[in-house]
């Protein structure tokens, strides 16, 4: 679903009649895509819940995988200390 422009076509964001445009299509776009969504979802509910489910536990996964490789990389061994040496008695 990819659009091309023209470049003439292409307001220039640099000015504020550019951004509003670019907000303004970036709004829609985003509505389109909810809209979108949320017609799947009516669709097909169980499909919906099952993808639901996989992405969260995909996310989970991942910040879990992150939490421990932080973890492990912060972990670094500290140096042994030197022993002190055993010390004799003295003879005399």
């Amino acid at each position: 679903m990819a659009t091309t422009t023209k470049p003439e076509d292409q307001t220039s964001v640099t000015t504020t009649e550019g951004r509003q445009a670019l907000f303004a299509n970036a709004k829609e776009a985003v509505t389109d895509a909810v809209q979108t969504a949320v017609d799947a979802v009516k669709a097909n509910p169980k499909t919906a819940a099952a993808i639901a489910a996989g992405a969260t536990a995909a996310v989970a996964g991942a910040a879990y995988g992150a939490t421990k490789l932080s973890a492990s990389k912060s972990t670094t061994t500290a140096p042994k200390k030197d022993t002190p040496a055993k010390r004799t008695p003295a003879k005399a």
